[in-house]
C-alpha cells in the first residue's frame, strides 16, 4: 500500500498514476509492495528530521527510513517541496520530473541502490531514468 501524506500545501496532481507507476517498478525489480508513506513537507520540518535522526545539520530534498523486510519493501519517505523546486530550478529541469526522480529515488534505496561514492551514483542516476521512462509511457 502507498500512501500520499502532506505536511503542506501541496499536493500531488495524480496520486494514482504515481501509485500504479511506483507498484510496477517495486515489481519489476521482484520485490512486493509493503506499507510505503510518502510524507511532503517543508524544508523545517525535513531539516529537524535530518538534524534529530541523522545528526546532519543541512537541508535535503529526501530522507528515508527503510523497513524492508526481504523482498517486502517498506518505509517512510520524506520529501522537502522546497528542495525539489529549487533543485528543479538549479539542474533545468521540470518540477513534475524532479520530483519523480526523488520518489523513486527512495524506492531505489529500498531495492539496493546506494549513492555513496561516484560510481553508485551513476548507477542510480541510469537507474532513475529507466523509472522515469516507465512513467512516461504510463
Amino acid at each position: 500500500m502507498i500512501l500520499f501524506n502532506y505536511e503542506t500545501d501541496f499536493e500531488l496532481s495524480n496520486e494514482s498514476k504515481t501509485e500504479q507507476w511506483i507498484s510496477t517498478i517495486i515489481s519489476d525489480y521482484g520485490f512486493e509492495e509493503g506499507e510505503i508513506n510518502y510524507i511532503f513537507c517543508d524544508d523545517d520540518y525535513l531539516l529537524k528530521l535530518n538534524v534529530e535522526f541523522l545528526e546532519h545539520d543541512t537541508l535535503t530534498d529526501i530522507i528515508s527510513f527503510d523497513y524492508t523486510l526481504g523482498k517486502l519493501i517498506s518505509g517512510d519517505i520524506f520529501i522537502s517541496v522546497e528542495r525539489i523546486k529549487e533543485n528543479a530550478l538549479e539542474f533545468n529541469q521540470t518540477f513534475d520530473n524532479e520530483l519523480n526522480r526523488v520518489l523513486i529515488h527512495g524506492i531505489l534505496h529500498y531495492l539496493g541502490y546506494k549513492d555513496k561514492d561516484e560510481v553508485d551514483k551513476g548507477i542510480m542516476r541510469s537507474e532513475e531514468d529507466k523509472c522515469l521512462t516507465k512513467f512516461s509511457n504510463l
